[in-house]
């Protein structure tokens, strides 16, 4: 496979094809939990791609070195490094939004897509292609996150980005956005049962525009099997 055409289907793979949230429905607990809204999902997304990155990047780089016996922890405890420094850096510049997000920030450690892609991917395959996975997958996840944040943030609260200070800093206030007014907030979508509802409908949209795509895909025709006869007689 040419390299542009490895980056193609990579690129393919993580946005759709094996998107992480919508297909491999790994990292469901932080999704579900932290996104009521798109700033808390912004949040979570940006630093689940830099651990997604910088994990697959080191394991990539030092996989020669790794015995099989103990690759695991090792990848564990490499993903748990970059974990602590987002969360240093979270608590430093952006304390509100650390604080909102709470224990699902070092839960990022335990995310089975990670270490999913540091065993299958980053492990076999040379840098430059490991970091771009890592970043493909991130991206793919982070746009999970930001669109049903999005949902459950617009029917909860009527609002977008509501709290982008938290992240951006006193200047991103005015990006918040009154959609409709609400005299109450509406509960389900802001609680864990809403974002099921809405995963569940995200997932049947995919599977949907999938189905569309099969059928105005062309169809290979199915090989035939030309049988020839022998004449012994002659």
């Amino acid at each position: 496979m040419k390299l542009s055409d490895e980056y193609k289907e990579l690129t393919w793979q993580g946005l759709w094809k094996n998107n992480p949230g919508l297909v491999q429905l790994l990292g469901l607990c932080p999704l579900l939990a932290v996104t009521s809204t798109v700033t808390n999902a912004l949040g979570l997304g940006l630093a689940t791609m830099f651990v997604l990155v910088c994990s697959n990047a080191t394991v990539s780089a030092i996989q020669q070195w790794v015995p099989k016996e103990i690759r695991i922890p090792i990848f564990v405890l490499i993903i748990a490094a970059f974990v602590t420094c987002v969360q240093l850096l979270m608590n430093a510049f952006t304390y509100g939004l650390y604080q909102s997000l709470g224990i699902f920030l070092p839960l990022i450690v335990t995310n089975c897509a990670i270490i999913g892609r540091a065993e299958a991917y980053a492990s076999k395959n040379p840098l430059k292609q490991a970091s771009f996975d890592g970043f493909m997958m991130g991206l793919g996840f982070l746009l999970v996150l930001i669109v049903l944040g999005g949902i459950r943030e617009i029917l909860g609260q009527g609002t977008l980005f509501d709290g982008a200070d938290l992240l951006l800093g006193e200047w991103a206030s005015v990006l918040r956005i009154e959609v409709f007014q609400l005299d109450n907030q509406f509960l389900l979508a802001i609680l864990p049962p809403g974002a099921f509802i809405a995963m569940g409908f995200l997932i049947a949209a995919k599977n949907k525009i999938d189905a569309k795509l099969a059928e105005k895909a062309p169809k290979q025709a199915d090989a035939q099997i030309e049988r020839v006869r022998v004449n012994f007689d002659s």
